[in-house]
């Protein structure tokens, strides 16, 4: 079947083959970060409601389990925009765990909703939460994610202090570094300071390393980032056991429709797609020539490699 909400899997660094759940279906966010790699955000709001009822996304998870698509080591909701958006979150996390009982439940998110207790008492129903703060610096934070109008990182920063208290999983923090924005001596005192407070099971800071929403931010030099990891990461970042995967047998239709699902959400290379299918490379490459001479998705080279896009993706001049 055709899947709208359920993507990928995708291969990542911290929760291996994950697959994902759009709880939006579209980029609809709290924040509109300049680094985005789905796109500018269309829907700038703080406002929860039902906009993916968590039935549609449940049936076509019970779906994409009972086509025997392959093992994967974690189920996560995020997709398009921030997924505590989503009023029915919580029915989603819990309904997730009973098809997938031996599979961890994560939930990416910005943190902009943290101040919200509700929200962490929903979020609490995860095992493992990756929360995002790049900014303890007011000039900085608007900078670099352009969030709704009255959200601060103090209250961010506090709110997630507050969910450490009641959250029996694992944090995965991650900061992410653009050059000349966020990258001063500053923030990295203050974020310092906030992770010895915070005592997050893992911290990864990061740059950008595929194009994001704003032409001209760029990714910070080797120095500046080898010098914020040894100040501030913890933890040794390694995963657990992870399930063995076992190649999927897919044809280019198929193949052509999770690669285009995957590629509305995440860029990705021709190899990346491949892997984290558990799908035959050449077939994956021919899914996505055809998506490409469709309009489709786009083409963009970063670093030496090609990347593929949603035809979504706009960046901003």
């Amino acid at each position: 079947m055709a899947y709208k909400y359920v993507f990928g899997p995708v291969m990542s660094g911290r929760l291996g083959r994950s697959l994902g759940l759009d709880l939006l279906g579209g980029r609809i966010c709290s924040m509109d970060c300049v680094y985005c790699e789905v796109g500018a955000t269309r829907n700038l709001t703080l406002e929860r409601k039902p906009y993916v009822p968590a039935s549609d996304i449940l049936d076509e998870l019970a779906a994409w389990k009972a086509e025997g698509l392959g093992d994967v080591d974690m189920v996560t909701l995020g997709g398009l925009g921030e997924p505590c958006l989503n009023s029915e979150m919580a029915d989603v996390i819990t309904g997730a765990r009973k098809l997938f009982p031996d599979t961890d439940i994560a939930v990416l998110t910005n943190a902009s909703l943290m101040p919200d207790e509700a929200v962490r008492r929903e979020l609490a129903l995860a095992d493992v939460v990756l929360p995002s703060l790049d900014s303890l610096v007011d000039e900085e934070f608007v900078r670099v994610n352009r969030p709704c109008e009255g959200l601060t990182p103090t209250a961010v920063a506090e709110g997630l202090l507050e969910f450490r208290k009641i959250f029996k999983g694992k944090i995965f923090l991650e900061i992410l570094l653009a050059e000349g924005i966020n990258d001063t001596d500053e923030n990295l005192g203050r974020l310092k300071d906030f992770c010895k407070r915070l005592a997050p099971d893992r911290v990864d800071v990061v740059t950008l390393t595929r194009p994001g929403t704003v032409k001209g931010v760029h990714s910070v030099e080797g120095e500046v980032l080898r010098r914020w990891r040894m100040a501030i990461e913890s933890g040794t970042g390694r995963s657990e056991e992870r399930k063995v995967a076992v190649k999927v047998d897919m044809d280019i239709e198929r193949a052509t429709a999770f690669v285009q699902a995957s590629l509305a959400r995440r860029p990705q290379t021709v190899l990346q797609l491949a892997q984290a299918l558990n799908a035959d490379t050449e077939t994956v490459r021919q899914a996505v020539e055809a998506l490409e001479k469709q309009g489709d998705i786009i083409a963009r080279d970063d670093r030496g490699e090609t990347y593929y896009h949603g035809s979504g993706h706009v960046i901003e001049e």
